[in-house]
Order: structure tokens, then C-alpha cells, then sequence
């Protein structure tokens, strides 16, 4: 803005001189001003006193002094949006912040660090990760590329022995900064009808959960899968796989498994006809074991062995490609002792089911091994 060389009192003193009757041409000459300069002052000053105008004056000085402030602080805004897009109050975030301020605005460093809340100094020396989070962060890695279907809390588990003392907020924010988030499968309809509830068992052998999981060759032929699970301690009691299986033949899985484990009080199964059939309904009455028939077509009521059934497709059947049936056999017999022996479980305290199985299984004189063996050993069954 041009500054006057006259002061309001002058400015004041001509527009007087006018109103006396003086010549509004000889005022002009006398000061040495034009008249268009006159006629503007005249409207601004126009009826004035000296102390009016110059209290006028002093707003004008303030009202400027105000309207750069604003354009400051619109500034300082702008940036923070550009900068943060939300709050953020980690350091980590912070920087990433500075960086985008200076990166898309005209803005000092020295300004941006002020706004965000951080030391010129840390900004410019981020901290460096020391030996023990880079070797975290590889075996994160390392166990998320083996186990697919893992989160944060189960690479977590798997870690707790090799590295104690890992805290599992850090162990998450290494998973999360190496993008191994594992992605949400979209959820099927909800049943709403009317359910069977689902008891939960107490003890071991109390009630086994069967189901057939099927899967195909590289030539096409299809092969099937008899998943048995204990519902109390979530071991996998035995997984038989052959091309067909009548009921019979599901009977023969069982007695073997019974010859270690001992016979269970009840077998929660679907509608099946291995299940329904002469031969499998005579065997559980010849041993008085209940059979829990849940309602045709709600596999939620059978749900123990449905969510294994979903891990062992995810972790074995999605990860392999089978050439032959021994093939198969001897990969699904190595994931289900690593299942049994290895993997933790976050039902049951996020301990392998075999380590909770110990804990609670009591020893029965009439088996031959309290332990656990490879079903797959014995080789397959005759139909």
C-alpha cells in the first residue's frame, strides 16, 4: 500500500479550505496535489475531524495487521491438512507429516516442525532400528510367508519361545509396516432359523466331530478327506485319505483311533450317507456311543470341525499340489502332526493342542499308548 505524504491533519486542513470557499483548482496547486487525489480524499475524510481521521488510520494499520494473521493461519491449516489428513501423534507419523508439508507447500522447515510438534533434530535423525527389531521383523516375515493364513497374534505365538520378551503391540507394528495384513474373506449369509445348541465339551474323548473334506489330483481324480477332531482340546485325531470311503470303511478309521485314544461318549456328524448308513449306525450302537446328528443342511451346528475343516483347507489343501494319493498322504500327515504339535491354537490358550491335551488327558489301562501316533502309518484301508 502507497503511503500519503500528507498527514490526516493536512489532508483535514485542505478539505476545510474547500468548504470556506476557497477554490477546489487553487487548493489543489497550492498543496500540489491533483484533484482527483482531492475528490478521494474527500470521500474517505469527507465531515471528518483530525482525531477521526487519525483514529481511521490506526484501524486500517490494524485491520491489515489482522488480515495477514488470517492468511498465516489458513497457511498453518492447510498444511496440517495436507500434512496429517487426521490426527496423528506418533513420531513416525509426524515425520511423514513434515515431509509432506514441505514436499507440497511453500513452507520453511523450521515452520513445519513448529506446527507439528517435533525437534528440527528429530526430524532430521529418525531413530535407527537396533539388532533385535531387524531380527524380529525378518522372522515376522519369515513366519508370515510359511503360514499364510496367520495373523499378527498367531506370528506372535509362534515367536514367544524363540524370542521372549516380545511384546505383541511391536510384533504388530512390524507385521503392519511390512504390509502382511491377511485379507478378509467375505462372510456367507447368516442362518436364521432355528439352531441345535452347541455344547461344549469338558473333557477329552467326551465328543468327536467328523466331516469329509474333498480335493482332486493333478490328473483330475477326485480324493477325499475323513477329518476327525476332538471338541475339547481341538486335536486332530486322524485324517484319512483314499478316492471313496463308505461306511464301513469310516468305521475301520475309527476303531483304529480308538485302539490309542479309547472310544469317545458321542460323534457329532452331518447328514452323510457314511453316516446314515447300516454298517456305521450298527457300529456306534454295538459300542454305545451316541450319535449327534445335527439338522440337514446348518453345518454351524457341527461347528468344531467346520473351522478346522477352513484351516486345513487354507494351510495344506490350497498350499500343495498333489501328483499322487501317497503323495498326498504323507503332506497331509506332515501338516496335521505340525497342527497337533506345533501350531498354536487361540481357543485353548494359544498352546498347541497336543501340549493342552497332555494336560488334561488322563491315562487309559485299556489302550496301548496314551500318545498321540500318524494314523497314515498303517497304511490304507481296504474297502
Amino acid at each position: 500500500m502507497k503511503k500519503s505524504r500528507f498527514t490526516e491533519q493536512q489532508i483535514i486542513g485542505f478539505l476545510k479550505q474547500a468548504e470556506s470557499g476557497l477554490p477546489v483548482r487553487d487548493v489543489c496547486r497550492q498543496g500540489g496535489f491533483s484533484e482527483p487525489t482531492f475528490y478521494k480524499w474527500r470521500a474517505k475524510y469527507g465531515g471528518m475531524e483530525a482525531d477521526e481521521a487519525r483514529r481511521l488510520k490506526d484501524l486500517e494499520v490494524e485491520n491489515a495487521r489482522l488480515k495477514k494473521l488470517l492468511a498465516e493461519a489458513h497457511l498453518d491449516l492447510e498444511a496440517l491438512k495436507v500434512g496429517f489428513g487426521g490426527k496423528a501423534l506418533a513420531p513416525q507419523d509426524k515425520r511423514k507429516a513434515i515431509a509432506k508439508m514441505l514436499e507440497h507447500t511453500q513452507m520453511s522447515e523450521r515452520r513445519a516442525c513448529r506446527l507439528v510438534g517435533l525437534s528440527r533434530d528429530a526430524w532430521r535423525h529418525p531413530p535407527q532400528p537396533d539388532a533385535h527389531t531387524v531380527r524380529l521383523g525378518e522372522r515376522i516375515h519369515a513366519v508370515a510367508m510359511e503360514r499364510r493364513r496367520f495373523g499378527y497374534r498367531r506370528v506372535h505365538d509362534m515367536l514367544r519361545t524363540e524370542l521372549p520378551g516380545t511384546n505383541h503391540k511391536k510384533v504388530f507394528r512390524l507385521y503392519s509396516a511390512q504390509g502382511l495384513a491377511v485379507r478378509k474373506r467375505n462372510k456367507g449369509k447368516k442362518c436364521r432359523g432355528e439352531r441345535t445348541p452347541l455344547v461344549a465339551a469338558t473333557r477329552v474323548n467326551q465328543t468327536w466331530s467328523l466331516d469329509f473334506v474333498s480335493d482332486s489330483l493333478a490328473n483330475g481324480r477326485r480324493i477325499k478327506c475323513l477329518t476327525i477332531a476332538d471338541d475339547f482340546t481341538r486335536e486332530c485325531i486322524d485324517i484319512a485319505v483314499d478316492l471313496s470311503m463308505p461306511g464301513a470303511y469310516v468305521t475301520r478309521i475309527l476303531d483304529q483311533a480308538a485302539r490309542f485314544r479309547g472310544y469317545p461318549e458321542a460323534i457329532r456328524t452331518d447328514n452323510g450317507p457314511e453316516f446314515t448308513c447300516r454298517a456305521f449306525m450298527a457300529w456306534m450302537q454295538a459300542r454305545g456311543i451316541q450319535h449327534i446328528l445335527i439338522q440337514p443342511g446348518k453345518p454351524t451346528q457341527n461347528a468344531y470341525i467346520e473351522s478346522f475343516n477352513g484351516k486345513f483347507r487354507d494351510e495344506c489343501l490350497n498350499e500343495n499340489w498333489f501328483e499322487s494319493l501317497t503323495q498326498a498322504r504323507e503332506v497331509i500327515a506332515i501338516w496335521r502332526q505340525d497342527y497337533n504339535e506345533v501350531r498354536p491354537h487361540g481357543t485353548i490358550g494359544r498352546i498347541p493342542p497336543a501340549e493342552f491335551a497332555a494336560k488334561h488327558r488322563k491315562p487309559n489301562p485299556s489302550t496301548t499308548d496314551a500318545g498321540s501316533v500318524n494314523l497314515q502309518t498303517l497304511g490304507p484301508l481296504s474297502n
